[in-house]
């Protein structure tokens, strides 16, 4: 079901995942240390806020954050709500978000713009950060809490690659995606890392 505007609350069993991931990847010498951790990145939807809360709720200093509307759920229009066969049936057999987007929704160069303006956000960060590694008080990772098909953009984006091609990726629930860059090059942008931590059933 495409849910992206309406701002439902995290399930129960969201909660359970988060959670888990939580312990898995949050904490010192774990993938996510706070003490590393420059800023984050949440989407303005509930769910992706209280994701953030559960992650670091045993952090006894939490990374800072900011709310940050580009990282929104892709906009779904019309097709808000709907499964992918009720929105076939209403539409055309031939509909797809990744070439045709929503009707009165965002079309996918919306979405890649809302994405490179992110990626140009992260990467003026981690430009003005480069140098400073080993200065007290100054840390390098950035991380960005938000929802399914925006993570897929987004990966995809950062990888380079045109919007259409996000359909490769699979970006699980309750996962953690790794992307960096290579020889210190911002140009060199790559997926170092997909589903990660999966705590799916």
């Amino acid at each position: 079901m495409q849910t992206g505007l309406t701002d439902i609350p995290l399930t129960s069993h969201g909660e359970s995942i988060v959670r888990q991931l939580g312990t898995r990847i949050v904490g010192q010498g774990k993938i996510l240390d706070p003490a590393h951790i420059q800023h984050v990145f949440v989407s303005p939807r509930q769910r992706a806020q209280k994701t953030y809360d559960l992650l670091f709720q045993d952090v006894d200093k939490k990374p800072s954050c900011s709310v940050e509307e580009d990282v929104r759920e892709w906009e779904y229009g019309v097709c808000e709500g709907k499964t992918t066969s009720t929105i076939r049936s209403e539409i055309g057999d031939d509909w797809d978000i990744w070439t045709m987007g929503c009707p009165e929704g965002e079309s996918p160069d919306q979405i890649r713009d809302r994405c490179d303006r992110v990626i140009k956000k992260i990467v003026d960060m981690a430009d003005a950060h480069h140098g400073k590694e080993d200065t007290e008080g100054h840390h390098g990772d950035i991380v960005v809490v938000s929802h399914g098909h925006f993570s897929r953009c987004f990966i995809t984006r950062w990888c380079q690659l045109e919007i259409a091609q996000g359909r490769i990726f699979v970006a699980d629930t309750g996962a953690l995606h790794k992307l960096g860059f290579q020889h210190r090059n911002f140009q060199e942008r790559s997926l170092l890392g997909l589903n990660l931590y999966s705590v799916n059933e």
